[in-house]
């Protein structure tokens, strides 16, 4: 698998983001910067990590979804490619029109850090086929804006068709979100955007692995194909 991690003013977990794919992967990945109009034709999936691009002006990932990457980012996901966007990366994708929906502030007004609880909704996904459906996984969280919400047409058509691939179980939504929800893919399935963390849960040195599975998930279906 070749991965390569965008790179952009603010963002902050990218070197997390490289750590992670190239222990699971065993090779590191390229980096794109956002001036960048193309992306490698052999990279077979992008990544989008957290932090707080632009400073989070205008609104979070507002900024980032108009630089030059993002739009040889959603040809690439166009042609099958696959996109993970993480915390901030999230943000950056539903901006860029590549996921339904809209993150808003957390319903606490406040920034949050700490772990949750993640039910697998959808274990037939790219992203999640190391997972077994309703199994509860632990991943960390850290955003001020993380308060998912879609309207109502829009969100039962995501849950018709398998589009909510996470939500916070156990009582332990961290931000208000609809219905819980953690994480979405888009109706083809091949981009996910996230809030929680699994970067930062692959190893026992984090306390745990269970963040692994999501890119195990992406290596075993881009080995096989």
């Amino acid at each position: 698998m070749k991965s390569a991690v965008v790179q952009l003013p603010g963002l902050n977990r990218d070197r997390d983001m490289i750590a992670a794919l190239t222990k699971i992967s065993g090779k590191a990945p390229i980096t794109v910067w956002q001036t960048e109009t193309s992306i490698p034709d052999d990279v077979d999936l992008i990544v989008i990590p957290g932090g707080f691009s632009y400073g989070d002006y205008l609104r979070c990932g507002a900024i980032a979804a108009r630089m030059p990457v993002m739009q040889a980012i959603k040809e690439k996901a166009d042609k099958g490619v696959k996109v993970l966007g993480v915390c901030n990366g999230f943000q950056i994708l539903v901006e860029a029109g590549m996921l339904p929906g809209a993150l808003m502030m957390n319903a606490s007004l406040k920034f949050v850090c700490k772990e949750v609880k993640l039910e697998v909704v959808n274990a037939e996904t790219d992203f999640t086929r190391a997972y077994e459906k309703g199994q509860v996984i632990r991943c960390p969280v850290a955003h001020h804006e993380g308060n998912y919400f879609v309207d109502a047409d829009t969100l039962k058509s995501m849950n018709d068709q398998g589009q909510v691939v996470f939500r916070y179980a156990e009582g332990t939504n961290p931000n208000g979100a609809i219905e819980d929800i953690a994480g979405v893919v888009n109706a083809r399935g091949n981009v996910l955007g996230m809030m929680p963390h699994p970067e930062n849960l692959i190893e026992a040195a984090h306390g745990g692995n269970d963040g692994r599975g999501i890119f195990a998930s992406a290596l075993d279906v881009i080995a096989a194909a």
